[in-house]
């Protein structure tokens, strides 16, 4: 059975599934791109920035404005833009940087748990309408007068929208996981390196105190 005969079995459900499986495409390949983006640059980026920042705050600063399409270098900035901040101010600059952050990295979550719940629905509703289809084509006091076409056409309708709700919900689901693994990944390097940063705040802070009490 051809692709453009496999949509047309499927009977009415299969427009909004249809939809549904070309949105999902397209939110996948949007955010396959926006992992590659961060997962191509961003650990040598923020190793530069941290090794900077151990001597020329400024030009660390620099750098991080230069990537600023990197999420953890709009984090780090929020902090390390601060005029003199405590450790406290630092860490609650990066923690408030942090959760600014999270909704660009969970982007189209919702829209992704949408289709991996309405497509099998969807689907359901097609076997059901099928099978409504089949039993209004059989005459059970007459099996000469039932249509059979009608009765197989409903039954490949139910069978193929089944399918097809149930293909696009576990298409959808693998990546919605493997960007859920991502999201994971990516926020335990941030505190990874946001605490290390914290920590090299906390000792220039130090630094300037023991400088300012021998003075």
């Amino acid at each position: 059975m051809s692709i453009d005969n496999l949509w047309t079995a499927g009977g009415i459900v299969s427009i909004p599934l249809l939809g549904f499986s070309l949105l999902a495409i397209a939110l996948i390949i949007e955010r396959i791109i926006f992992w590659w983006r961060i997962k191509n640059k961003q650990r040598r980026i923020v190793k530069e920035v941290l090794s900077l920042y151990r001597s020329d705050r400024f030009a660390a600063i620099s750098q991080l404005k230069k990537n600023a399409q990197l999420p953890i270098a709009r984090i780090f900035l929020e902090a390390m833009e601060l005029e003199q901040p405590t450790p406290d101010e630092f860490r609650l600059a990066l923690d408030s940087a942090v959760q600014a952050e999270i909704p660009t990295l969970r982007k189209f979550g919702t829209w992704f748990q949408t289709i991996i719940t309405a497509s099998p629905l969807l689907g359901l509703l097609g076997t059901i309408l099928g099978l409504i289809q089949s039993f209004s084509s059989m005459d059970l006091g007459n099996a000469a007068a039932t249509n059979s076409v009608g009765v197989t056409g409903g039954l490949s309708e139910a069978l193929i929208s089944t399918v097809m709700g149930l293909v696009v919900a576990i298409f959808t689901l693998l990546f919605a996981n493997a960007f859920r693994g991502l999201y994971l990944r990516e926020l335990a390097f941030i505190q990874e390196y946001g605490g290390q940063l914290e920590l090299l705040n906390r000792r220039f802070h130090q630094g300037v105190k023991e400088y300012a009490t021998y003075q």
